[in-house]
Order: structure tokens, then C-alpha cells, then sequence
């Protein structure tokens, strides 16, 4: 065996103390000594906060818009005809509808000897419809959103 302070292993001229067993026991032979080594773990705990990233701003803008407003228009027209007819009646006629031609009776009291109606003329009246397509140049009002955000701040500067 070699020198008991230095292992074989190691070179008698390296001059750095290796501990032995008896070192480490304290040099007490037949003694057995403990140590407790504590056991640590780690946790985490998340916390949120409120960063402000940026801000956004929204504009409301009402743009007029001119366009072609397309409708189908009817339009009425009436044509009057005075029909003479110079007749004597007992009551006065009612008005009265012969196709598209409403009847409309004229009548007139005539003092005679005795008191008779007589009918003068009849208007007879058509009606005509015509329906034609109207454009009409109008201003229409539409708005959009305008939405511009902001470049944010340094948020760990705000902490």
C-alpha cells in the first residue's frame, strides 16, 4: 500500500488533500452521523394586471352620396265629353259606370204649365293611366366609421 493520505490514484506530488472515509466520519471509527437535507420546491403565482397597449379612436363621418332614384309614376288623366240630350224625365237619373266611362246626369228644372225634369246632357267621363319611369337625381347620406389607433406606450415603463 502507498501512503495513507493520498489514494493510489492519485499522484504522491499533486498536493491537494483528498478526504478519506475516516475523514469524513469524523475519525470516529463505528460512528454513523445524519444530516438532514431539506427539500425545497418552487411555485409560481400569476397576478394580472390592466396594461394600456394603445388607444383606438372612432370618428363618425357622414359622406353625401348622389345617385339615381328610379320610381314607376302613374299618372291620371281625365277626359270630360258633354253629351247633349235634351229629354224630359220623371226622377233624376243616377250616376252610372258603362265600362271604363263613368255617367254623370245634368239635370234642370223648366218651369211649364206643369213641372217636369229634363234632362239636358250627360258628361261622360274616362279615365286613362299611364305609367311612365322617372329618374330623379337625389343626395343620399350614408356614414362609415373611421377607426385610428394610436402607437401604445411602453408598458413596463407605466408599472
Amino acid at each position: 500500500m502507498g501512503n495513507p493520505t493520498h489514494p493510489p490514484s492519485v499522484p504522491p506530488h499533486d498536493t491537494e488533500h483528498v478526504p478519506l472515509l475516516n475523514d469524513a466520519l469524523g475519525g470516529r471509527a463505528g460512528s454513523v452521523s445524519e444530516e438532514v437535507i431539506p427539500i425545497v420546491e418552487e411555485t409560481a403565482t400569476i397576478i394580472k394586471r390592466e396594461v394600456v397597449t394603445g388607444r383606438v379612436r372612432v370618428q363618425m363621418v357622414t359622406d353625401i352620396v348622389e345617385e339615381l332614384a328610379r320610381a314607376d309614376v302613374q299618372r291620371e288623366t281625365v277626359e270630360v265629353t258633354c253629351v247633349t240630350i235634351d229629354r224630359m224625365v220623371e226622377t233624376a237619373p243616377e250616376i252610372r259606370t258603362e265600362g271604363d266611362v263613368t255617367i254623370v246626369p245634368v239635370v234642370e228644372e223648366v218651369l211649364v204649365v206643369e213641372k217636369r225634369l229634363v234632362l239636358k246632357e250627360e258628361l261622360h267621363i274616362r279615365r286613362r293611366i299611364e305609367t311612365e319611369v322617372v329618374e330623379v337625381p337625389v343626395s343620399l347620406r350614408k356614414q362609415r366609421a373611421v377607426v385610428e389607433g394610436d402607437a401604445p406606450k411602453d408598458p413596463v415603463a407605466d408599472e
